[in-house]
């Protein structure tokens, strides 16, 4: 049977994607086995293993599976434990606890294991994954500067970084190792920053495998020395990888130690696995939604193979699947072949890899736990509501000073405790939680109306979700908050999700009856109750300078102007250039009186968890109020033609040369694309700024310059040259209605 039947269309754009990513899983692969204490080819082995079997056995579409940014801590912790000081034989008793764990997950999967992510509230998840990276980055920290050595709590490891990197500066041993650490950490942070387009088509942790080899390459070829880096730093692959796996040992499998790491590893690699396909979710272009059972038995079945072969767990990780889906990648080849590629490397590059040095891998490790620790995050919580700063810190430090289960738990209570004390009521969760809170009727419009009664939390929302997953999302739907005394955070964060999916699928999501409901805060998943009193919202922020120019000049052609955050921007759902882009908000709006054009700037994000980047710009939003074709017209070069590659057809105008030369037009509808680029209109791109501009086949179009915040004179610009726009779009639409 071949590749094109098992996975369907689409393999060019598939390869590439899996390219992308194996690109970053190989230097994360072998970085997470080692800061997990694990031969360094064991997070490799998990990424080829689940990649095969996750592909042809899951219920996903465009997640990447390997190992996980979460199980370090619980790995490193069992090997450490288990090992008894000798840590490759902890290792082959880990690889046992990780053949258990994955069955486990394969039979939990069996009796819908998929319903647990909703017993976990949002603020302490946030709360344990920062703490994961404190701990990766407290350890890592240290290996980055040249210290191998280092042991401790987290705490501890964090107090004692100074010393090592006056150790680190003493130690003229470690200077080559640490200059390679420090270096790769640089390339991990500026990375983003450099939005260079030809730059980013290699992802930051190759760019550093690259310079390690291309150094060596460097000192052993051209200068004829060694390797300034000494072996003990280097990374070690056996020759054997293929054919000699290491023996699992199942003989302290009924000591507790073995028992709690076989728990530790199954709740973290359970969670990080039903976090990712959920939000990986919100990222696929198709709208199409996971079989999460399924996907979770087929990781089972994976991790139990993986830890015979030798590989740490296999789950879902959403910093790799962002990558795929930003790749254009459309169904589970994508993961097959990120799988594929990895094999080859390790196979034709297998001496040149072993250049790459600890520290280097370090590095990357160190910045993956900064963001997942970031002080940003601690912000964002901070907005929703300072009760969710308590859940979040409280989970944090627990973690920190016990393990990765008692920090959970106590987050779990903590959240609990907090609703009863924001609502002085215990009554009201003890004596409902039992009771069946939702129900739903059919309206005679065809509108399915969901009524919540009592309260709405983390506790009981799986009741709430099993009747909007029962509803397909082309539907309309109303859910009526007017009879629950009490929402929380994460709740409201789901609803908004599920606002989402059904608005890209062409459905109708509202929520209702709340409007007597206080919020803890303006932002939207503030958690709710039915309160007599209303919280204190602090007055908005002075206008900047720009902003009263923007709106000095709108005002001055008789538009509307405002500074208000904006959440409803599903306008925007039908552009080519948002299908992997998560939009936040609009915010400085401005629009004419008969709403034919709209300017506004814009916060989204590209990727997402620890790739997750924020960009701002400003866009130029027209309605020619009649259908045009959907197409995409951006710069003429090859970076554009391989963005796409898998898209939209490119279409070109032989008969206008420079137009064909400086752009790239696509689009499925040639016929009408090539009948609404009129000479008049081919003559006004030719003649005007590059803008990258989108019609989304419905009468709107969209105009951008740059991903930042465009100046007062570029606003200026680009409201000019969307007003000529859409006149000679009128004259050319009114000019065809003529003939």
């Amino acid at each position: 049977m071949s590749l094109k039947k098992v996975f369907g269309e689409d393999l060019a754009s598939n390869i590439f994607s899996g390219l992308v990513v194996s690109l970053i899983a190989l230097p994360l692969g072998l970085g997470l086995a080692l800061a997990s204490g694990a031969p360094p080819i064991s997070g490799v082995i998990a990424a080829v293993v689940g990649g095969v079997l996750v592909s042809i056995l899951g219920g996903s579409n465009v997640t990447i599976t390997g190992p996980g940014n979460g199980l370090v801590v619980a790995v490193l912790a069992a090997i450490t434990t288990l090992g008894e000081g000798d840590m490759y034989q902890g290792y082959l008793y880990t690889l046992a606890a990780i053949i258990i764990s994955g069955a486990l997950i394969t039979l939990l999967a069996f009796v819908n294991l998929g319903k647990l992510s909703n017993f976990f509230p949002s603020s302490a998840i946030q709360g344990m994954l920062a703490a994961i990276g404190i701990i990766i980055l407290a350890k890592q920290f240290h290996i980055m500067i040249g210290n191998l050595d280092a042991s401790g709590s987290p705490l501890g490891l964090l107090a004692s970084i100074p010393k090592s990197i006056m150790e680190a500066i003493r130690t003229p041993e470690r200077h080559a190792a640490a200059i390679a650490g420090v270096f790769s950490l640089l390339i991990m942070i500026f990375y983003s920053r450099v939005r260079n387009k030809y730059f980013q088509l290699i992802p930051a942790p190759m760019w550093i495998v690259f310079l390690s080899v291309g150094i060596a390459y460097f000192y052993a070829n051209k200068l004829g020395m060694d390797n300034p880096i000494s072996d003990e730093y280097l990374v070690s692959i056996p020759d054997n990888v293929f054919s000699n796996f290491p023996r699992p040992d199942f003989s302290k499998v009924l000591s507790g130690d073995f028992i709690l790491a076989v728990v530790s590893i199954t709740l973290i690699a359970s969670i990080e696995s039903l976090l990712s396909i959920k939000a990986v979710d919100k990222l696929d272009p198709q709208r199409r939604q996971s079989n999460v059972n399924k996907d979770l038995k087929a990781l089972g079945l994976a991790t139990v193979i993986s830890g015979f072969l030798g590989g740490l767990n296999v789950v879902t990780v959403i910093a790799r699947s962002s990558v795929n889906v930003n790749n254009n990648a459309t169904n589970r080849s994508a993961n097959f072949f990120h799988a594929i590629f990895l094999v080859l490397f390790i196979w034709l590059f297998k001496d040149q890899l072993e250049n790459i040095p600890f520290p280097a891998l370090a590095a990357i490790l160190v910045y993956t736990g900064y963001k997942l620790a970031s002080p940003a995050i601690l912000q964002k919580i901070r907005d929703i509501g300072k009760e969710q700063v308590l859940i979040f810190l409280v989970t944090l430090i627990t973690t920190l000073l016990t393990s990765l289960i008692i920090g959970i738990v106590v987050g779990i209570l903590a959240t609990f405790l907090v609703h009863m004390i924001l609502t002085r009521s215990v009554a009201l969760f003890f004596s409902n939680i039992k009771n069946n809170n939702v129900t739903k009727y059919l309206e005679e419009d065809g509108k399915q109306h969901i009524s919540v009664k009592y309260f709405s939390t983390f506790l009981n929302f799986f009741r709430l979700k099993n009747v909007l997953d029962g509803i397909k999302p082309s539907e309309r739907v109303v859910v009526d908050l007017l009879e629950c005394s009490f929402v929380d955070h994460t709740v409201m964060e789901n609803l908004w999700d599920y606002e989402q999916t059904f608005d890209k699928n062409g459905g109708e999501f509202e929520v209702i009856g709340l409007d007597l409901h206080s919020a803890e805060s303006s932002h939207p998943f503030a958690l709710r109750r039915a309160l007599k009193y209303v919280p204190f919202v602090n007055a908005p922020d002075v206008q900047t300078k720009r902003q009263k120019e923007i709106g000095k000049f709108v005002e001055s052609m008789g538009w509307y102007f405002s500074t208000e955050n904006d959440y409803h921007m599903f306008f925007l759902r039908h552009f080519n250039y948002f299908r992997t882009r998560q939009v936040d908000h609009l915010y400085n709006k401005a629009s004419d009186k008969n709403k034919v054009f709209k300017l506004f700037d814009v916060e989204y994000s590209e990727g997402a968890f620890i790739l997750e980047e924020q960009l701002h710009a400003t866009m130029l939003f027209i309605n020619t109020r009649n259908n045009i074709p959907a197409f995409t017209l951006d710069k003429g070069d090859f970076y554009e033609r391989m963005h796409y590659l898998g898209g939209y057809k490119e279409i070109k105008f032989k008969t206008f040369r420079d137009f064909a030369r400086r752009f790239t037009l696509r689009g499925d509808n040639l016929l009408g694309i090539r009948r609404f680029f009129s000479d008049d209109l081919i003559l006004f791109f030719e003649s005007n700024s590059y803008y990258h501009i989108e019609s989304n086949g419905e009468g709107g179009i969209l105009i951008m310059d740059k991903e930042r915040h465009s100046g007062v004179g570029e606003v200026k610009a680009l409201v000019d040259f969307g007003i000529r726009l859409e006149a000679i779009i009128n004259q050319s639409l009114i000019l065809d209605i003529k003939k």
